[in-house]
């Protein structure tokens, strides 16, 4: 008669064979931890993007606090600008009576350009994406003084269109406070036009 099978008995977790390693420490090898880092990455990503192409009913209103740079209007109405294919783009208008040097100029572009992208973050993700998607056109022109400044913005906001103005911080060629550039949009050409089309380029 055979005798009855032995039955190996639990190996210890401590006493492994050897060369082979824990889980964890496989799992943190470089050849097993950035591809799964890079899948989880994607996939995130992904998951914001596709959040962010549902189409929204309704902007998210306005904060509340006024940025630290600038001021602000945004849009008020719910509608969409650039729909059906209608292009789209942000004019940024400069001050000549402040007779600002072209690297004052650029910086101070650039203020107004991110400052009106960050609140649109927040309030207007689709007409982000819409002027993205259309190649974030920018057009730069002057305006006399602070006073057609202020007329322009008025104008804009009175037809929903966003704007932003950049107060500088008085570091360098103008005194602190002054309102340097204004952006309007992104809208609709046509909109953007019916404010700006009769300011000269830059």
């Amino acid at each position: 008669m055979a005798p009855p099978p032995r039955r190996n008995p639990p190996q210890n977790p401590a006493r492994r064979k050897q060369g082979e390693e824990p889980w964890l420490a496989a799992s943190l090898r470089p050849a097993n931890f950035l591809p799964g880092l890079a899948i989880g990455f994607l996939l995130g990503l992904l998951i914001d993007l596709s959040s962010s192409w549902r189409p929204k009913s309704s902007p998210a209103p306005a904060p509340a606090a006024a940025p630290a740079r600038g001021s602000s209007s945004k849009r008020a109405s719910g509608g969409s600008f650039g729909s059906g294919g209608e292009e789209l783009k942000m004019v940024l208008v400069v001050r000549q009576d402040l007779k600002m040097g072209a690297g004052k100029i650029a910086s101070q572009c650039a203020h107004a350009a991110t400052g009106l992208y960050a609140e649109l973050m927040s309030s207007n993700r689709g007409l982000l994406r819409q002027w993205e998607q259309l190649g974030q056109a920018k057009i730069v022109l002057t305006c006399k003084n602070q006073q057609e400044m202020n007329r322009l913005k008025e104008t804009a906001a009175h037809r929903g269109i966003p704007t932003f103005i950049v107060a500088d911080a008085g570091r360098t060629q103008v005194l602190a406070g002054s309102k340097t550039v204004l952006a309007i949009g992104p809208g609709r050409k046509a909109d953007i036009d019916s404010v700006t089309g009769k300011l000269r380029l830059l």
